[in-house]
């Protein structure tokens, strides 16, 4: 008898992530020989990584690397578990890189950033031993090293208690060490010191900064039980920029919107220094995971990788790099995830596209919300796994034949606007911007164009098209925003309730130009 295949069966529950609980200090040695003995350790150390990333690229193994009579414990004096720790750092890098979609040749150890400012040359004095000083300390400052239970929490970097203090002692890798007075008072201290009593592993990490030592000590936790899951609700979070605010809608399970409410984040922009920033952030994700333990709910939140901050000459114009470089948003979504899951708080990510849109198309007129609160509604809804339907009156109005062809014409009125505006401009970084203007009126154009008949079935939410491939709520957008209101993200969005509920545009219609205020030519049309 032939034997029958194998079937694989799909595992119907997802691995919940590993949740880290860490503690930072600053390690003060009481002997000049241990603090140098330690700088010189962290030095071979981050060689070591540097070594193995090139030998991983070039296709060794790790058992080749990381043996004692190997290249790392010979050429750089480590013992096999800080061999092994080094080549962990290098495979993280690669595989970071590669998920990127980055070059791993091109990775620079000690930051890009800082390596093409240091090639400029064009700094000198005071800044430039500044910025050499940060150089050296990011390619020569790090020691890691892994827990590990068997050997009773951290062979090479161990914590213990004497005289009532609290001390790492640090292997040196030949049989000498080296110690550091650990001082902190991270809240999480005393979960620390009850690891170190209990022999449980905690990794340790050192890192130069300043000229100084600190360390880093964190352990895997098991995350708490689930108590707030999203067959209760979810409460959307939607992060802005400009007004600097934390948008936050908590949404039924049937998809109605319970209560709305914003938290400000100017306060963060008025922190003294990066500590006190990141107590404010920590604050905020405090108040959002309380919200949600209060009723019950989870936590939704847009799944972002990368965020474009621009840079200077690009055309964007300083206050807008301003306000993207400040934004935190990785950050303080990072704070919310962590203290949700020690919570038992379930986090569901959601794909972030068109959530804005629809947010202030659909349900910013519908229900008199601001467009921040509206997208944290979309957001909420669509971590329930609810689709959204565009509404008949834009419906309708795609299908307006007076209407689409009055918004062509306002686009290429602004191309022909614009063009001859760049012919009289000489200030590069100006012209450049109207550059982009161009090329973004040429696409809302084409885009126009791509929607003829019907506009299509929304089922499946942003993933609905007409049969021409053309995303309806993009065309609304581009339609209505900047032809009708007058700008590309309007603040008032009640306007749009004719046509929302009936397709009207009745107050646009009746002139022969665009509507006051929404024409190329007019003077307050603003490109936000």
């Amino acid at each position: 008898m032939k034997a029958k295949p194998k079937v694989m069966r799909k595992r119907t529950s997802q691995k919940r992530a590993k949740a880290f609980t860490g503690v930072q200090a600053l390690l003060v040695f009481p002997s000049g020989e241990d603090h140098k003995a330690t700088l010189d350790l962290m030095r071979r150390f981050s060689a070591a990584v540097r070594y193995a990333y090139n030998r991983l690229l070039e296709g060794w193994s790790r058992e080749a690397l990381k043996r004692e009579d190997g290249p790392l414990c010979v050429l750089f004096r480590l013992n096999t578990r800080y061999a092994d720790d080094a080549i962990l750092k290098a495979q993280a890098l690669l595989d970071s890189a590669r998920e990127r979609g980055e070059d791993p040749r091109r990775v620079v150890f000690g930051g890009r950033k800082l390596f093409e400012t240091l090639k400029r040359g064009h700094l000198s004095g005071k800044p430039l031993k500044r910025l050499k000083r940060e150089w050296r300390e990011r390619r020569q400052g790090l020691l890691y090293s892994r827990g590990d239970k068997t050997k009773g929490g951290n062979l090479n970097l161990r914590l213990f208690v004497k005289d009532g203090a609290l001390w790492l002692r640090i292997n040196l890798g030949d049989g000498s060490y080296a110690h550091a007075l650990v001082k902190t008072s991270h809240p999480n201290l005393n979960a620390l010191l009850q690891r170190a009593y209990a022999s449980l592993p905690y990794n340790v990490a050192l890192s130069l900064r300043e000229g100084k030592v600190y360390a880093t000590f964190t352990w895997e936790e098991e995350p708490a039980p689930l108590v707030a899951t999203k067959e209760n609700g979810v409460l959307g979070i939607d992060i802005n920029a400009d007004p600097y605010h934390l948008a936050l809608a908590l949404v039924s399970p049937d998809g109605n919107l319970r209560r709305h409410l914003t938290l400000s984040l100017e306060e963060v922009d008025r922190a003294k220094d990066r500590g006190a920033k990141e107590l404010i952030l920590w604050k905020v994700a405090h108040q959002v995971v309380s919200l949600a333990l209060e009723h019950g709910v989870a936590i939704a939140t847009e799944r972002l990788k990368h965020l474009l901050k621009g840079r200077r000459g690009d055309g964007s114009g300083r206050t807008f790099r301003r306000k993207a470089h400040r934004f935190a948003y990785a950050s303080l979504l990072r704070k919310v995830h962590s203290l949700a899951r020690k919570r038992g708080i379930q986090v569901v990510e959601v794909n972030p596209q068109d959530t804005s849109t629809i947010g202030m198309l659909k349900y910013a007129p519908q229900l008199s919300l601001s467009k921040d609160a509206a997208a944290a509604y979309v957001i909420g809804r669509r971590a329930l796994g609810f689709k959204e339907k565009l509404p008949k009156g834009y419906g309708k109005l795609l299908r307006d034949e007076r209407f689409r062809g009055h918004v062509q014409g306002f686009y290429a009125s602004r191309v022909r606007e614009l063009r001859a505006k760049k012919a009289q401009e000489r200030n590069p970084y100006l012209r450049r911007r109207l550059s982009r203007e161009i090329g973004r009126a040429k696409r809302h154009l084409s885009l126009l164009s791509s929607l003829q008949g019907s506009p299509g079935s929304q089922e499946g939410s942003t993933e609905g098209r007409n049969f021409l491939g053309a995303n309806p709520w993009r065309v609304l957008r581009a339609s209505t925003f900047l032809p009708l209101l007058g700008r590309e993200v309007p603040r008032d969005l009640s306007r749009l309730k004719p046509i929302l509920f009936g397709g009207s545009w009745e107050g646009w219609r009746g002139c022969l130009g665009p509507h006051p205020g929404g024409g190329p030519e007019c003077a307050n049309v603003r490109s936000t």
